[in-house]
């Protein structure tokens, strides 16, 4: 079979890409001269703030967290001990408003004036705590985290009431109590 005459051709118009893909009249007013070190960036590149995810053992509860923990340490101190059920745990610092709750929120219980720990209430996965004499932070346990080879530790708290068969080379810094500095008024709430 033969053509006698070929398909109509269509004629093209510019797509808001390919307009976006011409030189721009700021490019164009440069055009001819080297550009400097004095020349103002028209718009600035920012680097994507770091989201990092959490869930629970039954993923009834869902984390998102935006930009980079403020604190990472290991704590060996007894009463979390107890509370998560491991020989010491990690704990990750936030601020509140990095933390965006993907669904329902962890339940909270406080055994100790001040500490308000949070889990959820269909699997009991320990997910973090707010402590009064840390205003505005929030410690986030690493099981919690989707990744949790991600965070590297800083420090070591509670150090003295670390399990004897505990032996850790890291060369991180032990110390004996927190490693944040608290409101002296509230005390410790070990003391409470």
């Amino acid at each position: 079979m033969i053509l006698t005459s070929s398909p109509p051709v269509a004629r093209l118009r510019l797509s808001d890409v390919q307009r976006n893909c011409l030189p721009s009249a700021a490019l164009r007013h440069h055009a001819g001269r080297k550009i400097t070190m004095d020349d103002k960036p028209r718009t600035t590149i920012r680097k994507p703030a770091r989201i990092d995810r959490g869930r629970c053992f039954c993923g009834a509860i869902t984390a998102e967290f935006s930009g980079d923990p403020f604190w990472i340490c290991f704590d060996h101190d007894d009463d979390c001990r107890r509370a998560i059920g491991s020989p010491l745990t990690i704990w990750i610092g936030y601020r509140p408003d990095q933390v965006d709750w993907l669904g329902p929120k962890p339940k909270t219980f406080s055994k100790t004036r001040g500490v308000v720990r949070s889990f959820c209430s269909e699997c009991g996965t320990s997910i973090g705590y707010t402590d009064e004499g840390l205003p505005n932070e929030f410690y986030i346990s690493i099981g919690f985290m989707d990744a949790p080879e991600k965070f590297h530790p800083q420090a070591q708290a509670y150090w003295e009431m670390r399990l004897p068969f505990i032996r850790m080379d890291d060369g991180l810094p032990r110390v004996e109590g927190y490693t944040r500095a608290r409101d002296p008024a509230l005390g410790n709430p070990r003391d409470r």
